[in-house]
């Protein structure tokens, strides 16, 4: 599921064979952006915001990217098969040895004055200029809030999705429904920041154990035993107003 994390992984592998190079190639595969043709641009920097993916081609055009679900940047060397049927692609770019495919983006788009456009998202835990003290600030802002949604708030602070706010909230042993003034802030805002770090250049894990089924405490694995203290994992959903309610996953005995 992609995440701050993975958005940074896949800003990394494009970084490394676009960034300062030209397009040879580009081809939009949405109907908005079907006559857009960015050949001949050079790539000047390519970066991840929040869940936010963005490749900047000058004149103060980025191309946009959000992987929503079901998402990928793939990257690989001109000629090689893709991985994933050729209609799920939305943007193809080619510079004269890699080929960058997005699949199944939940937005593709052009804009223009990217930063301004992404003004609205909170300090990106994975960005150059986090800071703390307003990610605490902004999350404090409703404290009758449960912090389970506050958290996947990317007005409050950005990359925190659901694999994240899950294990976040069972680490600090904490009820996700639990309201956000009888949360620790600092504490949990420090251990969000410390697990996308942790896991922004390897293959997710809260755990430490990269084996499938024990790489996470809770997310993923209603009813099996949590790892602590044996009680089934509760798998339920949470929502609010008429936000579409997402899984969440806990354990009623270690988290209270």
């Amino acid at each position: 599921m992609p995440e701050g994390d993975s958005v940074y992984q896949a800003a990394a592998r494009v970084r490394t064979a676009f960034e300062g190079r030209v397009i040879e190639h580009c081809q939009f595969r949405v109907p908005r952006y079907a006559t857009v043709d960015l050949s001949g641009r050079t790539v000047e920097s390519v970066r991840s915001v929040g869940k936010h993916h963005l490749i900047d081609v000058g004149d103060d055009l980025s191309i946009h990217t959000h992987l929503k679900m079901e998402g990928a940047w793939h990257v690989h060397p001109i000629g090689t098969k893709w991985r994933r049927p050729a209609f799920h692609a939305r943007l193809v770019l080619r510079t004269d040895t890699h080929e960058a495919v997005a699949f199944e983006m939940g937005i593709c788009e052009m804009l223009t004055d990217a930063d301004g456009a992404l003004a609205y998202i909170g300090p990106d835990l994975l960005g150059p200029t986090w800071d703390t003290d307003v990610a605490i600030a902004n999350l404090r802002r409703d404290p009758d809030r449960p912090i389970g949604l506050a958290l996947l708030d990317q007005h409050l602070m950005a990359g925190v999705g659901n694999v994240f706010r899950c294990e976040a909230c069972f680490l600090r042993g904490v009820d996700p429904r639990r309201k956000v003034a009888d949360v620790d802030i600092p504490a949990m805002v420090d251990l969000c920041h410390r697990l996308l770090q942790a896991n922004r250049s390897r293959i997710r894990t809260t755990t430490g154990v990269n084996v499938n089924g024990k790489r996470y405490y809770v997310y993923g694995r209603g009813r099996k035993p949590c790892f602590r203290c044996g009680t089934p994992i509760s798998r339920d959903f949470l929502g609010e107003g008429d936000s579409e309610e997402r899984v969440l996953y806990h354990c009623t005995r270690c988290q209270t």
